[in-house]
């Protein structure tokens, strides 16, 4: 019998809707935003389908496991750490602490960077480690692509292989201001199939990068100017500040700023700002990029456009962007809303805008579960 340590951070990815660019250190400010908990229920959807005989998890009392294991409909589970109202990052490691002592085959974890730190604190690399991501960035090479891929990961038969995976941090004040700056702590081992788990995020930066990103820019600037009234909602990133700095607009570089022709309405909105605008407009459109290598066009670090935003704006009114190089690094794209039906409404395929007048086909991951 497999024998799995499973643990939730129920607040991880509490501040990505609401703007906040990271929960660390601003749990209650989240709260008073109306952030509400969004990690148990993807830990749910990663346990439904490994109710199996043969695995044992030992887990965590409350929110922090238990909970969502009856959710699942798991009961070949033990509670073995007894969490606190109010759980901590020294919960996920004291628990760590006890499922080691159990001699655990693998912890998976539910949450988000700093989660992944806390494991890799005290597990090292004695066991494997895979994390269901529910955080805002996620920028460690430990966690599954999706919920379900996580599933998918567990339930494979037979041998799966293990790599060698980078465990990050991203210093999220810094974030909040606008610049990325990650630390690495170190490698984890990981279970790994093919595109089911995330690479580190990697940014492109050579003058190639930068033509193709005029050439972008130059397109969706007359894309725009030929709808002027229309509200276009610009996601974080390099590209879409080129697209910006076209029009004459000053752009939040890891934010989501509202603009209607060549003004600026709305700068660095959250997801209830977001939709508040979206709620007023007959028709949108989002222009956004995929993180470079991860390959997430939704789902990390986009937490403001919620599912209830997409279905505002409309699939067809999504506009990707990414220069030829980032494709060219990026073999196939991921959609994670939360929602899985409508994950599954993108297709198989996307387009993406990657020079003046230029697109390219790229292929989206669709998880079996």
């Amino acid at each position: 019998m497999h024998r799995i340590g499973f643990l939730v951070n129920p607040y991880a990815g509490m501040g990505g809707a609401v703007g906040l660019k990271g929960t660390d250190g601003l749990l209650q400010e989240a709260k008073k935003r109306g952030a509400v908990p969004l990690a148990p229920a993807r830990a749910v959807a990663a346990l439904r389908p490994l109710r199996d005989p043969d695995v044992h998890f030992l887990t965590c009392s409350g929110a922090m496991g238990e909970d969502e294991m009856k959710e699942a409909g798991i009961t070949t589970y033990s509670v073995e750490y007894a969490a606190p109202e109010m759980t901590g990052a020294d919960d996920t490691r004291n628990a760590c602490r006890i499922f080691l002592g159990h001699a655990v085959d693998a912890i998976v974890f539910c949450g988000g960077d700093g989660t992944a730190r806390d494991v890799y604190d005290i597990v090292g690399t004695r066991v494997p480690v895979l994390g269901i991501p529910a955080g805002v960035k996620m920028y460690s090479g430990v966690f599954a692509i999706t919920p379900a891929a996580a599933a998918e990961i567990l339930t494979t038969s037979g041998e799966v292989a293990v790599r060698d995976a980078e465990v990050v941090d991203v210093d999220e004040e810094a974030y909040r201001q606008g610049t990325l700056r990650t630390t690495l702590y170190g490698y984890a081992r990981t279970p790994y199939i093919t595109e089911m788990v995330a690479g580190t995020k990697q940014v492109f930066e050579q003058p190639d990068e930068e033509r193709a990103k005029a050439e972008i820019a130059g397109f969706i600037s007359e894309v725009i100017d030929g709808t002027p009234e229309m509200l276009t909602i610009l996601g974080p990133g390099t590209t879409t500040e080129k697209i910006a700095e076209m029009l004459g607009i000053k752009k939040t570089l890891l934010g989501f700023d509202a603009v209607r022709g060549r003004r600026l309405i709305a700068a660095d909105l959250n997801e209830k700002g977001i939709l508040s605008y979206l709620n007023a407009e007959q028709q949108s459109r989002l222009i956004i990029s995929p993180i470079g290598a991860q390959g997430f066009v939704l789902g990390r670090g986009t937490q403001q456009i919620s599912a209830d935003a997409i279905r505002k704006i409309g699939i067809g009114n999504i506009i990707v962007v990414a220069t030829p190089h980032k494709l060219s690094q990026t073999p196939v794209l991921y959609i994670d809303t939360g929602d899985p039906a409508l994950n599954a409404a993108f297709g198989d395929h996307i387009r993406v805008i990657s020079g003046y007048r230029i697109a390219q086909r790229k292929r989206i991951y669709l998880p079996k579960h």
